[in-house]
């Protein structure tokens, strides 16, 4: 089949990008995106249907007027179908820049210029990432951008956010969408004044609530004595949201830690004891450290975010089941682990357990004492580490709760207190 016109190799290489890219509606969720994929669905057809008109002639005849009439009919309908999609894609309302292997750029929509910067012609055939050197975006391109972006600033919009993937197809091509977040970006941080404002807030009343209850004494009025030890409970459990909801908000809005040596042996040590003050000797309590390094980071924070996975195991597992606490190598780092043998997570609720407020079981939680902010709290204590949280679990068999530390965070250990 003779190849298409030079004319209309762009508009193809962008139709191939947007078909087999999967540009999954989902992702961009826009009404123009279903315009430009109705036309690549009709782009398709035609070129299947019609093809070339040499494929109806036989070597050495010439076309018939008929055969000839019908192909620039063809031509026609193809070529206004190439200029609706073409359309479709410059009025985007995200980001579409077309590129080569080597990241010049071939081909970019009008939301590129407003939201990356870039400008026609000059920026035609330049190498996108030394075209926004210095930004979040350029960097992510030179590390190969194989997972998508999420929250960085728009290299066109001083106040602006993106999101980022990269889709690669074809021969060498890649194609690059960012999608405008910035609007999503001011509400969660409306979001996150509120919860701060109001937990501070908050935190007052409750403290005169939960003092003056203390002063009841239930043995004056023995009738009143569950009331009042219902009411102590919630006070105190209420009290505990509040400093949690202020600690995430914290952590939400932090963006540096402080860089100290956190000395594990201790830090194991005073795990340990936490779990078994909780446990009240009600599990099998152990601790292993084989890693032989310290940690480089905050203290509070750390302590805050591996005591949370020990206190949720010890909530969590039965009277008479076993607790692992452990400090590990692992290849790149180290790791430090908590395992259960309590009841297990099923795993349609794994990828939502660092959710604010999320519940596997609401009661079991209510049971427990727990707030339901725990996890989340370790989830940002461990990003402004550069750390991640793991987590293996199946319903009987408990559940494994890690945190892996890059070797940057490692340090040879200093003088402890032994295990």
């Amino acid at each position: 089949m003779t190849p298409p016109p030079a004319r209309w190799k762009l508009p193809l290489a962008l139709a191939a990008a947007l078909a087999a890219g999967g540009l999954a509606g989902a992702w961009l969720g826009h009404a123009a995106l279903g315009v430009a994929v109705v036309a690549v669905a009709e782009v398709v057809a035609l070129l299947s249907r019609n093809g070339h008109p040499a494929r109806s002639i036989m070597p050495g005849q010439a076309p018939s007027p008929l055969q000839h009439d019908r192909f620039m009919t063809r031509s026609r309908r193809l070529a206004s179908s190439l200029r609706d999609l073409r359309s479709a894609a410059g009025s985007l309302p995200d980001a579409v820049v077309l590129m080569d292997d080597d990241q010049r750029v071939r081909w970019f929509n009008h939301a590129a210029e407003r939201l990356l910067g870039l400008r026609r012609p000059q920026d035609r055939g330049v190498r996108l990432h030394e075209r926004l050197l210095g930004t979040a975006l350029a960097a992510w391109l030179q590390d190969g951008a194989r997972e998508p972006l999420n929250d960085i600033p728009a290299p066109g919009r001083p106040d602006g956010h993106l999101n980022a993937t990269l889709l690669a197809f074809g021969r060498g091509q890649r194609l690059l969408i960012a999608r405008d977040i910035s609007d999503l970006a001011r509400l969660e941080q409306v979001r996150r004044d509120f919860v701060a404002n109001v937990s501070h807030e908050l935190r007052t009343p409750l403290t005169v609530i939960h003092g003056y209850l203390e002063l009841l004494d239930p043995e004056d009025v023995p009738e009143l004595a569950p009331v009042l030890g219902e009411m102590r409970t919630q006070s105190k459990r209420m009290g505990q949201i509040v400093e949690d909801l202020l600690t995430l908000s914290r952590l939400e809005t932090q963006e540096r830690i402080t860089e100290e040596r956190v000395p594990m042996a201790p830090l194991l040590a005073t795990l340990r004891k936490e779990a078994e003050a909780l446990s009240q000797g009600r599990h099998r309590i152990s601790v292993e450290s084989t890693a032989a390094a310290d940690l480089l980071g905050s203290p509070k924070e750390l302590h805050s975010a591996l005591s949370n996975l020990v206190s949720n195991a010890v909530r969590y597992t039965p009277t008479g089941g076993e607790i692992s606490i452990r400090w590990r190598r692992e290849p790149g780092g180290a790791v430090y682990s908590v395992a259960d043998t309590g009841y297990g997570i099923p795993a349609a609720h794994l990828a939502r357990l660092t959710e604010r407020f999320y519940r596997v079981s609401s009661s079991r939680s209510r049971e427990s004492g727990g707030t339901g902010l725990g996890l989340s709290i370790v989830k940002h204590v461990l990003n402004l580490h550069q750390a991640r949280l793991t987590i293996d679990s199946a319903p009987g068999r408990g559940s494994t709760f890690a945190c892996h530390f890059g070797s940057e965070r490692l340090l040879e250990p200093g003088n402890g207190e032994e295990i």
